[in-house]
């Protein structure tokens, strides 16, 4: 006897013994159950600009929290050895997460827990319990996704969510069915769904001679600017990884794509070129927050408007005091 699994649209047809697409859902005693629940690859104290967020909580820190597996097949994955192979992982069960999380917030600027480095999603049981948690106790939670999961997980998800990352892979369903195995539709409904909710951020790695067209990527963008042109953008650039060897993307191209964002966004960075852009306001140019080596630094901001022209900046959020 087969069940189908009702997290993601592959809706993979699992039996027991057998796992889906992910390697990490299967079938025990008749119900699909995570064999990833509490199983860490990766813990750390990470700026919150890393994930990258840059309009949440800026200067801030986020425990951030990896296990194993992916729902997607990117053939340039950057953290392959975690996403599609199997790594070593220690136990941390979620109320552990949760206190590591407060005990940082109590020494440094941490802010929360960050779901991160695989696809989280997939194990969903453990981030649902982990988030609802760390709400209960006050914490920020950041969860860092593909975005591929069915419309009702994601909603119950969301609630528990304060801020996401999510990864466009390309803009169009033939580059993602031959890059990912996946498909663009449900993503797309997905951020509408968590624009709606919680803070969003997008990032789309700008891969040479897949995604880069100017076609594409203003596509894209008009998508992107018809749900908010304040949603900030990430542009990053891609360099070789797991089974895709093309060159790294040139700064040249990256740069011409976000001058083309920028006629319909209005906060649009690139992402790993170096030190990361500073936040200006799109009305009058002032400086918003500044970023480079030491923390980020939030200036010329009052009450969610820029303080020289009194613009507003919907989704910047500040520490308070």
């Amino acid at each position: 006897m087969s069940i189908t699994c009702q997290l993601c649209p592959h809706a993979c047809r699992l039996s027991e013994g057998t796992v889906g697409r992910c390697r990490q859902r299967t079938v025990r005693e008749g119900r699909v159950v995570s064999l990833n629940f509490g199983q860490v690859t990766a813990i750390a104290l990470d700026p919150i600009e890393k994930k990258p967020l840059y309009h949440f909580y800026p200067g801030s820190t986020i425990l951030s929290i990896g296990s194993l597996g992916c729902n997607m097949h990117c053939k340039y994955c950057q953290n392959y050895h975690i996403a599609q192979e199997e790594a070593e992982t220690k136990r941390l069960q979620p109320a552990e997460a949760v206190a590591l999380a407060q005990a940082a917030q109590r020494t440094t600027n941490n802010i929360g827990v960050a779901f991160t480095y695989n696809e989280p999603t997939i194990g969903y049981e453990f981030v649902l319990e982990t988030a609802s948690l760390a709400k209960e106790k006050g914490l920020k939670t950041v969860l860092v996704t593909n975005g591929y999961l069915q419309v009702e997980p994601w909603l119950a998800l969301l609630s528990h969510i304060d801020a996401l990352n999510i990864d466009v892979k390309a803009f169009t369903e033939a580059t993602y069915q031959e890059l990912c195995s996946a498909s663009l539709a449900p993503i797309l409904r997905n951020i509408e769904l968590a624009h709606e909710q919680s803070h969003v951020e997008l990032t789309y790695l700008v891969v040479p001679g897949i995604n880069d067209t100017l076609q594409e990527v203003e596509r894209l963008v008009s998508w992107v600017a018809a749900l908010s042109p304040d949603i900030p953008l990430h542009l990053t650039r891609y360099f070789p990884s797991y089974k895709l060897k093309t060159a790294p993307t040139p700064l040249t191209t990256l740069q011409q794509l976000a001058r083309l964002a920028r006629e319909q966004l209005n906060f649009v960075y690139l992402g790993n070129i170096g030190l990361p852009e500073a936040t200006y306001c799109p009305q009058c140019g002032k400086l918003l927050i500044r970023r480079g080596m030491a923390p980020a630094v939030t200036k010329n901001l009052a009450l969610g408007k820029c303080a020289e022209c009194g613009r507003s900046v919907p989704t910047i959020r500040v520490s308070e005091g």
